[in-house]
């Protein structure tokens, strides 16, 4: 089906409501990203050190290696797909995620998916902030071992962190601040830096590490296998679903960065080269890393800052450690600082700007105090994970609108405005058919999280976010015709 776009241009923002707009949320005027800035995106995305754990403890799950390859290659194959969907319609219309979530929400009701993305945004930059100060202290105490005291919260802490704890979060709070204030192209550029230089440091690693160890000590399964023939399938399809899970974050809001992209092609060419190309190399680096850590330090290392923190030379700890800080910066910055500075701003243009909406993200991530989340599970579980499992919803909504309802066609004009005679006005700026679908999906999904002890829940759990996606998507596509949808 044809897809009839009205051209992206700010300059038509004029006459739209300024209720519902801001020069950060209208069309954008020029969209400059090509292939490379989408590849760096996704690698900012991966090189962390939340995705070096995730990816090594895939190869721990009692699977053979040749097992968990293909389960990565399948769920970022998926992931892949996914992506180009969500990306189309917010880089055709030049417009961030809440303001195309308008089309399925309506101009009032895309407030909904915004603020549950952001609140989620809001308490994983804490908590990735919190990572990335921790990496600071080990390369502190290193080099300044009388620092040392410093860091124990029973002597100098304040609510639930020490003082150096306190000193490296609010560095890292400040510097990650001055990037984003700066605007999207200072973020391009840093982003752009960022994963390409974990590449540097982690080749350079496994090399330090090959030449200790030799390459006969290289063992890519990092446990026992346990599973083989059918028992092993249920685990293959829980590591493809943990892959889609750690990808669901910046999936969902990925169209607050295609809309920068050029061309849908220049988008599919980098997703593939950041996701499947990028993301099996760089898991493969990380087994190769961390199985080394076994000879060469007597124990199993998952953890790539405490890896470093092992080599026997001032430079390369400092080197690594502040690389890796970086990098868990960058992905901080994408994932979790740019999504809730858009969607704080859609919920009030006028008053809340770009540069506003984050920076109260920022604040919201202090007063959380992340620290504490972390070293809580059962709070992180009752958390994170029951706000993460609207996230499958919201995207099922979203797809379902555009593709089937809609059949690919979003009147960017009527986006912004709150007349009656709008496409998206549906029942007082709310539309009852995606809120439905949100509640219905988030609730069905969020029942196997919260009940893990039942028999069966703990493995349904696994896959809320598929479970979320798919009812979000059927309900909505079915309740859509009981309102008016103009195509």
């Amino acid at each position: 089906m044809t897809e009839t776009i009205p051209p992206a241009t700010a300059a038509r923002a004029t006459g739209y409501d300024p209720r519902l707009t801001n020069a950060d949320l209208a069309p954008l005027r020029e969209q400059r990203w090509g292939t490379y800035n989408i590849v760096a995106f996704w690698m900012s995305d991966v090189h962390s050190v939340g995705g070096y754990v995730t990816a090594g403890s895939l190869f721990a799950l009692g699977l053979a290696s040749w097992q968990v390859l293909l389960a990565l290659v399948i769920g970022i194959g998926i992931v892949y797909g996914l992506c180009n969907l969500v990306a189309a319609p917010s880089q055709r219309a030049g417009v961030p995620y809440p303001v195309v979530c308008r089309s399925a929400f309506g101009v009032l009701g895309a407030n909904i998916p915004a603020i549950i993305r952001g609140l989620i945004a809001v308490a994983w930059y804490g908590i990735q902030t919190y990572l990335a100060s921790a990496a600071l202290i080990v390369v502190a105490v290193k080099l300044f071992p009388g620092l040392a005291r410093y860091a124990v919260v029973g002597d100098y802490g304040f609510l639930g962190l020490s003082l150096l704890g306190w000193g490296g979060y609010l560095l890292l709070w400040a510097v990650q601040a001055c990037v984003f204030w700066r605007g999207m192209e200072s973020i391009r550029r840093f982003i752009d830096f960022c994963g390409p230089a974990v590449y540097v440091v982690m080749f350079a690693l496994c090399g330090y590490l090959i030449a200790k160890a030799g390459w006969g000590a290289i063992d890519l399964n990092l446990g026992r296998v346990r599973y083989s023939g059918v028992d092993s399938i249920p685990v293959m399809l829980g590591a493809i679903a943990l892959v889609v899970s750690y990808f669901s974050g910046p999936m969902l809001n990925f169209g607050d960065f295609s809309r920068y992209a050029r061309s849908m092609r220049a988008v599919r060419r980098g997703n593939l080269l950041g996701l499947p190309v990028n993301f099996l190399m760089f898991s493969l680096l990380v087994v190769i890393t961390a199985a080394l850590t076994v000879p060469v330090y007597g124990t199993l290392i998952t953890d790539p800052v405490q890896t470093v923190a092992r080599i026997d030379n001032t430079f390369a700890i400092v080197l690594g450690a502040l690389t890796f800080t970086v990098a868990t910066v960058g992905i901080n910055i994408v994932a979790n600082f740019i999504s809730p500075a858009f969607d704080f701003s859609n919920v009030r243009p006028q008053q809340i700007g770009w540069r506003a909406g984050g920076m109260l993200a920022a604040v919201g991530s202090v007063l959380i105090t992340p620290w504490n989340l972390y070293n809580n599970p059962q709070v992180i579980h009752y958390t994170l994970e029951v706000l993460g499992a609207f996230i499958g919803p919201l995207f099922g909504v979203l797809i379902a609108d555009y593709y089937l309802v809609r059949g690919r066609r979003i009147v960017v004009d009527d986006l912004f405005t709150r007349s009656e005679r709008g496409s998206y006005w549906y029942r007082r700026g709310f539309n009852p058919a995606a809120i439905v679908a949100t509640v219905v999906g988030a609730v069905v999904a969020v029942i196997p999280v919260l009940a893990t002890r039942v028999p069966g829940m703990y493995t349904a759990a696994q896959y809320s976010w598929f479970i979320g996606c798919g009812l979000g998507l059927i309900v909505h596509r079915s309740l859509a015709g009981r309102y008016r949808v103009r195509r």
